[in-house]
């Protein structure tokens, strides 16, 4: 961060995070309702239903999902509770925070920031949906926590978004916005996370989905799924990385896929990506 505005913008931002003068995004009531009774051992489906069923629109969704393609499930369910049984604790505490992320997208701001924010969730759930694709196909990780990670990889946009309308001479100069959202929101995406107490191994997506050379070592994580999809979701436009030869890039070979066929993997998969899509936009 050489540029002395960018540099001011960060300490400013963190300064008034740190004063509450700003706040960063909670996770939406049901998510952590939800996310804390299964960190409970002694929680039972019932009180899980009943906090899920708490939100109409979350309901709906996780129906539509368990009986979607993706989970190839032979017999129609019809209630929350046998949706738990039928996904698993680990799987619904995925599916419930992705499905509750929308509600952050839904700030009242100015138009600018609305449409900027848009395009993120756009984007957020492109990502989202590649990554569950990855993770099913190419490794042992679970496709949910996989598609998790695509949606909350670009979080720390949010607040840089927020803050920044507060800033004439940012908010009307998109170049330089554009830059501060690059350069500051895995910064941003690891403050976010850690307050949500996520595990590590997802603040890890926030705030190094970006870093194209990192080398964790042998095994694949989320951040290689997300770096990868993150890439994936960039072809067809005339984003710097893909100018950039993919062939060096480590987490293509920890995934054990190549460029090539990481391309067409996601042109084989073209319905359920979109399917992933619409669960979450509908």
């Amino acid at each position: 961060m050489a540029n002395p505005l960018i540099e001011k913008f960060w300490r400013d931002l963190v300064a008034d995070i740190k004063a509450n003068r700003i706040t960063l995004p909670a996770l939406p009531e049901v998510a952590l309702k939800a996310r804390k009774l299964l960190d409970d051992q002694n929680t039972n489906s019932g009180q899980l239903t009943k906090v899920i069923s708490s939100d109409a629109v979350i309901t709906t969704r996780l129906l539509r999902v368990v009986n979607s393609p993706l989970y190839r499930t032979r017999n129609q369910v019809e209630d929350v509770k046998m949706a738990i049984t039928r996904l698993g604790n680990a799987n619904v505490r995925s599916l419930v925070t992705s499905l509750a992320m929308e509600q952050l997208y839904q700030a009242g701001l100015s138009e600018p920031i609305k449409k900027r924010l848009k395009a993120n969730w756009k984007h957020s759930l492109h990502v989202a949906a590649l990554s569950f694709i990855i993770a099913r196909d190419y490794t042992e990780l679970s496709p949910d926590e996989a598609m998790l990670s695509g949606l909350i990889h670009d979080i720390g946009v949010l607040p840089i978004l927020e803050y920044a309308e507060l800033l004439t001479d940012i908010i009307s100069n998109d170049a330089a916005l554009d830059r501060l959202v690059y350069l500051l929101h895995t910064k941003v995406g690891h403050l976010i996370l850690k307050k949500w107490k996520f595990p590590d191994e997802l603040v890890k997506v926030a705030s190094e989905h970006e870093n194209l050379g990192r080398d964790p070592g042998i095994d694949p994580d989320y951040t290689d799924v997300v770096l990868v999809a993150n890439l994936l979701s960039h072809i067809g436009t005339n984003h710097p990385h893909t100018k950039l030869d993919w062939n060096e890039i480590s987490a293509f070979s920890r995934l054990a896929m190549s460029p090539e066929q990481s391309i067409a993997a996601i042109k084989d998969a073209h319905d359920e990506i979109v399917e992933i899509q619409n669960i979450f936009s509908q």
